[in-house]
């Protein structure tokens, strides 16, 4: 990871580390292994040095394996040690419930664990989240909400930084992730309304775990009951032409449980479920 001295010393570094600096005690961040949390765990480990700092990844059956060990990677690049929260989110039939503020229920679960379990045994004089200023302007993000509540902060926002600038930053410092897709929960391939449960999220799971070493760069597998709707960027749809790779990626698939496995030609579509309710519940405002 790039250095301190060799960072460029923009303003919103500068006011990220100030912001880091007024913290006592150890930093707590809630952490992915993403480019957001990745970055800003980058950046208090140069405010900080890294026994001051302490990722917390939260781990249920709504992240995925591979997530969870590229997560662990990247904290040994960062340098900053990860501490793994179980949380059980499952156990909440709001959040099993599955409506537009699910994420809302499980940010709640991850940051109320730390809260009971964590804050005085780890020392936290705060924690903090990397949210981008672009995530302050999304209408479907109730996880922000629960942040809000447990007063969780959130120093990339609060410096203005954009997502394209975290990426920017993620290079600079020699990070992994700075090209890294977004890599929603499992839970959000679920249509709203529909039980979550962990054996539909271990299904998504594995089938995106196909989709991945089938060469896709980026994948979600939409559980619509036995049919998997498979979104892929746009431009690797052609490669879907070559029987080979086809047959192979529906065999997996199926294998993991899917009777019929369907190709969303629209790509890659983010927080598609919930802004689709959103904006009929506008309509129905209107």
């Amino acid at each position: 990871m790039t250095t301190d001295d060799n960072l460029p010393s923009a303003p919103d570094v500068a006011a990220v580390h100030r912001q880091l600096l007024a913290i006592p005690g150890q930093l707590g961040i809630a952490y992915s292994g993403g480019v957001d949390s990745a970055t800003l765990c980058a950046l208090a480990v140069q405010a900080l040095g890294p026994d001051r700092v302490v990722a917390l990844l939260g781990v249920s059956p709504s992240l995925a394996a591979d997530e969870r060990r590229i997560a662990h990677e990247v904290a040994a690049q960062i340098g900053v040690r990860v501490r793994e929260v179980v949380t059980h989110e499952g156990d909440n039939p709001a959040y099993v419930a599955n409506d537009v503020d699910r994420c809302f229920h499980c940010k709640d679960e991850l940051f109320t664990r730390i809260s009971d379990e964590l804050v005085d045994e780890l020392e936290l004089g705060a924690v903090a989240y990397g949210e981008n200023a672009d995530d302050v302007l999304r209408p479907d993000r109730p996880g922000a909400q629960a942040a809000t509540q447990h007063q969780v902060l959130r120093p990339l926002a609060d410096a203005g930084i954009t997502k394209a600038r975290v990426r920017e930053l993620a290079r600079e410092l020699g990070l992994s992730v700075a090209d890294k897709p977004a890599a929603p929960c499992l839970a959000s391939r679920i249509p709203h309304g529909e039980a979550v449960t962990p054996e539909k999220l271990r299904q998504v799971d594995e089938a995106e775990s196909a989709v991945r070493r089938a060469g896709f760069s980026d994948g979600r597998v939409r559980h619509h009951g036995s049919i998997a709707r498979i979104e892929l960027p746009v431009p690797e749809l052609g490669r879907l032409a070559d029987d080979e790779l086809r047959n192979r990626l529906l065999a997996d698939v199926r294998g993991v449980g899917f009777a019929h496995v369907t190709i969303d030609l629209a790509g890659i579509q983010s927080g598609q479920f919930t802004m689709q309710i959103l904006s009929r519940r506008e309509v129905s405002d209107d």
